[in-house]
This record gives structure tokens, C-alpha cells and sequence, in this order.
């Protein structure tokens, strides 16, 4: 271990020792230099308790129709009331706590308006859909030991991503759609397809990545590859424009002829086994000097890490596969399948993804 690193191990002991000696926690809310950082730690802590209620008076707003019925503007609590079907002092309650997580907000005048947060969601309405989708996380999340200790396998989440028997296609490719615009902004910010001739999008469930890429550039030839009954609704969706093809990138070959190939969100809703083979089929498909774009938020950001190692790894748990990786291990298991890292690019809203470019060998 490195100088530095037992430094710091040091540092992390002795901060343990103070924050849970009593006497040093009632010193620090005394002593005025120290009371505003004691302040912030308690809240913190607190936060971390009360996450779960929280989460519930987002889900409850948004479930209630809350954030479209004040889209237009304030509304008196009565007349909101009147409108959701709620008695006046039980949506009162609702509307206090949302207000305190600025959900929503209180007029000068006493009316209830959007608050930072419902104005944000109002904007980015496939937010609303994850929410709405989470009440079958929070049912798995019932227990939450067995769930991470892999003794609860009868999960919710993991009954709706059936991608074996894929009959719930329609359900979880809506899902997917509903964020992918935001996505696709940020991989076509990060990676300049000019240079490629025909890109082809796996696992690109309804196309909406590769019409966003078509509008941006119309002489680029593409394809696509997902689940037989995902690709019929991007063929729905794109028509002749792409060329669809249906099958599995676990146990099918894909189609030759593209220099580039995206994964949009893929990798880390598989397990390592699952990835490994991936990259060794899109090797395969790919010719030397072709270029493997992978678009998904990864571990080992300070500024997303409750995102992807907490939230994210929970998700997956209830999903009973995959996991998020650091772009080292990302390129690391690349590397053994025949690719070497080109680049990570310039994140510019890593909490929806960081951008990696590959080239095969």
C-alpha cells in the first residue's frame, strides 16, 4: 500500500473514532465553527433514512396526475382537490411534504404551483414514466436482504425485463423509448458519425437512437438488431429507412457489413458472461478498425455514484442480472475480446451517460 493510502486510511479511522464518540458530536454542535458542518451531517444522515419517503411523495405526485394539473399554472387547493377527486386536508398533506422536497411550491397568494423539480419533470416527461414504473421496485424492496442476498428470486422487476419469452415487448420497449431521446442527445454530442459508412444499433429496441441519428445524418446507412418482437415494433416505427433484423446477440450471429455498432444501455443490464459474448459476437461482425460505441451511466463518478452503485445496483438485484462497471473494467473485458479503448468522451450529463469508443484490433 502506497504512503498516500494508509494516509488516508489513517484519516478514515480516526474520523470514525470522532463521529461516534458522543462527546465529540455534542462538541461539535456547540462550538460555532463546527455547528454548521454538524448541521449538514445530521441532515444528511437523516436524508439517508427518510429516502424511502421521499421516494413515496414523488411517486404519490406523480401518480396523482399532480405535475400535468399544475402545468397551466397555480391552482387554488381546492379546486386541485376537486380535480384529482381527493378530500381537501388529505391532498394538503401531500402537497406539504412535496413542497418540502420542491416538488411543488406555494404562491405568494397560497396557490399551488410546480416547484423546481415538478417544473423539471413537467419538461422531461419519460421521468414520469420510470416513477410510475418503480412501484414494482418498492414491492421488491419489501426485503431488502433477501433481495440483495439473491434468496428473493420472485421479483417484480425481473418478471417485467422477460426478455426470454419477450412478453412483455411492448411494455418494457415503451419504457425504454421514453428516455431514449435524452440518451441518443448525449451520444450524438460525444461521437461524430460522419467518418463511419453504416452504423448498426444492437439491442436498439424501437429505433427512437437511430432516428435521432438519421435526422443528423441522412447518408448514414443503418441497422438494427434486437429481440424478434422488439424488432417488429421498430419496424413499425422506421420503416425502410433501417434495415431490421431479429434475433439474440447471446446466441445469434450479426448481420456482417456495418463499420460501427452502438450499444445504447445494453452492457450493464447483463451479467459479465453476457457481456464477454457480446463483445466477441460484435468483434466478429465488425472489421478491423471498426468502432464499438457504448452509451450508459458508469460506476466510479463521485458526482453518480449514489446513482449507479446504490440505485442502479438495487435495480439490477430486483432484475436478477447485470451490474454497473467503471470504464476500466468496461474496456478491460472489451480489450479480451478483441477491442482497444479509444476514448471517453467529454462527459456533459453523466447521470444519463458517459460515451466510450472502441476500435477493434
Amino acid at each position: 500500500m502506497s504512503l498516500a493510502g494508509r494516509a488516508r486510511d489513517h484519516w478514515r479511522g480516526l474520523r470514525n473514532r470522532l463521529l461516534a464518540d458522543p462527546r465529540f458530536q455534542k462538541f461539535a454542535v456547540d462550538f460555532p465553527l463546527f455547528r454548521p458542518i454538524a448541521r449538514r451531517r445530521a441532515r444528511a444522515l437523516f436524508d439517508l433514512l427518510a429516502g424511502f419517503a421521499y421516494s413515496q411523495v414523488l411517486y404519490a405526485t406523480v401518480r396523482l396526475g399532480l405535475i400535468e394539473q399544475l402545468q397551466a399554472g397555480p391552482l387554488a387547493t381546492a379546486s386541485l382537490a376537486a380535480r384529482v377527486g381527493w378530500p381537501v386536508d388529505r391532498l394538503e398533506r401531500l402537497i406539504k411534504a412535496a413542497a418540502s422536497l420542491d416538488i411543488l411550491e406555494r404562491t405568494a397568494d397560497g396557490r399551488v404551483c410546480l416547484g423546481p423539480h415538478g417544473a423539471a419533470l413537467a419538461g422531461n416527461p419519460w421521468i414520469a414514466r420510470f416513477i410510475l414504473h418503480h412501484h414494482l421496485l418498492y414491492e421488491d424492496l419489501a426485503d431488502p436482504l433477501a433481495l440483495l442476498s439473491g434468496s428473493k428470486t420472485d421479483n417484480k422487476v425481473k418478471d417485467f425485463w422477460s426478455y426470454g419469452d419477450q412478453r412483455n415487448a411492448a411494455a418494457y420497449t415503451a419504457l425504454m423509448a421514453a428516455s431514449q431521446e435524452a440518451v441518443a442527445a448525449e451520444v450524438l454530442a460525444a461521437h461524430d458519425f460522419s467518418r463511419h459508412r453504416h452504423l448498426i444499433d444492437i439491442g436498439g429496441s424501437n429505433g427512437t437512437f437511430l432516428a435521432a441519428a438519421a435526422a443528423r445524418y441522412p447518408g448514414l446507412r443503418m441497422s438494427l438488431f434486437d429481440l424478434p418482437a422488439v424488432a417488429e415494433i421498430a419496424r413499425a416505427k422506421l420503416g425502410n429507412r433501417v434495415e431490421i433484423f431479429g434475433g439474440s446477440f447471446l446466441t445469434d450471429e450479426l448481420p456482417r457489413g456495418p463499420d460501427a455498432a452502438s450499444l445504447i444501455r445494453i452492457a450493464h443490464d447483463h451479467d459479465d458472461a453476457s457481456v464477454l459474448t457480446l463483445f466477441a459476437a460484435i468483434r466478429r461482425m465488425l472489421p478491423a478498425g471498426g468502432t464499438l460505441i457504448l452509451a450508459e451511466p458508469v460506476s466510479g463518478l463521485a458526482a453518480t455514484a449514489p446513482i449507479t452503485d446504490a440505485y442502479f445496483e438495487l435495480y439490477f438485484a430486483a432484475m436478477g442480472q447485470g451490474r454497473t462497471r467503471t470504464p476500466e473494467e468496461l474496456a478491460a473485458m472489451a480489450q479480451t475480446q478483441g477491442f482497444s479503448l479509444l476514448n471517453i468522451a467529454k462527459r456533459r450529463n453523466p447521470v444519463v451517460a458517459s460515451v466510450l469508443e472502441f476500435q477493434a484490433r
